[in-house]
């Protein structure tokens, strides 16, 4: 048994191989020289000088980082809704209807889509006079917002595209999942009296709590990155700024005003953000998640 242990880490490793020389080779380079790079003020165009952790105090101070913050903050509000939506389309889809393959792929179009191509295709769901989200809501006589030109909805419309956007993935994580349920479970529970809400209660949840707190780390650090979305569909961070995320702020620090320093240290303060809030997960895991 040793030995077959023995090969099967050196094939694993193997495999892994091409990733680990590709980290080596093209990221941890650059990702040991940003750390440099956040000490100093440097434009490109000129040497850096350095600063020091002036640029990390700079950010706490600075206004627009806490706006941003709290916008991306507010995005990841679309993590748990598009998991509950995903779910429940998943059980629906897990009942044997008929067309189930053909409804996998419809869901599933847009998350193979370019993500350029479905926010121009959004930008004019949402544009206030020719929209069909404004169309649809004449129909019942209601008078559609200006979307992403209010600053009251310029959040709720980017989550509802990145739920649109994401939640076909999802749901095949979910549709697998719910297909790797034993039977006999189900038939156990019903021996005992458990009805369609207990067994979904008890044997279910369960099961599907180690799939759902992958999704849940994955589409927070996602939603962390967010940037496309605005970047195309508010170029200027949206009205007074409600729509700019902590990376596109990052992105016009740096190739914007060439502030590459100050840009460094906002994508090493976003890492240590998105590693606490990774290391809580996996913390409170235990509590809930069961193998």
């Amino acid at each position: 048994m040793n030995a077959l242990k023995k090969r099967q880490s050196m094939l694993a490793y193997l495999f892994i191989l091409p990733l680990l020389i590709q980290f080596v080779v093209f990221t941890s380079g650059p990702m040991i020289y940003s750390i440099y790079i956040s000490l100093t003020e440097w434009n490109i165009l000129q040497p850096a000088t350095f600063v020091g952790l002036s640029n990390y105090i700079t950010i706490f101070s600075d206004a627009k980082f806490w706006k941003s913050l709290w916008n991306t903050a507010v995005y990841l509000l679309g993590v748990p809704i598009g998991l509950f939506l995903s779910l429940i389309i998943a059980i629906w889809m897990n009942q044997g209807i008929k067309g189930t393959a053909t409804y996998r792929v419809i869901y599933y179009l847009p998350a193979i889509s370019s993500l350029v191509a479905v926010t121009i295709l959004w930008q004019w769901i949402y544009n206030t006079d020719y929209g069909l989200m404004n169309y649809f809501l004449g129909l019942f006589g209601i008078e559609g917002p200006s979307w992403i030109r209010n600053e009251a909805f310029v959040k709720p419309a980017i989550i509802i595209m990145g739920i649109w956007k994401g939640i076909g993935i999802t749901i095949i994580f979910y549709l697998a999942a719910l297909q790797n349920v034993p039977k006999q479970l189900y038939e156990a529970a019903e021996i005992d009296g458990a009805n369609f809400l207990h067994k979904f209660r008890f044997v279910t949840l369960p099961l599907l709590t180690p799939i759902t707190f992958f999704l849940i780390i994955t589409g927070i650090i996602n939603t962390l990155q967010i940037f496309v979305e605005i970047q195309i569909m508010l170029p200027d961070g949206g009205p007074n700024y409600a729509a700019a995320s902590v990376v596109f702020y990052l992105w016009q620090k740096a190739f914007v005003y060439y502030e590459m320093g100050y840009a460094s240290a906002l994508a090493w303060v976003l890492g240590i953000i998105m590693f606490i809030v990774t290391y809580i997960q996996f913390k409170l895991s235990n509590r809930w998640v069961h193998e």
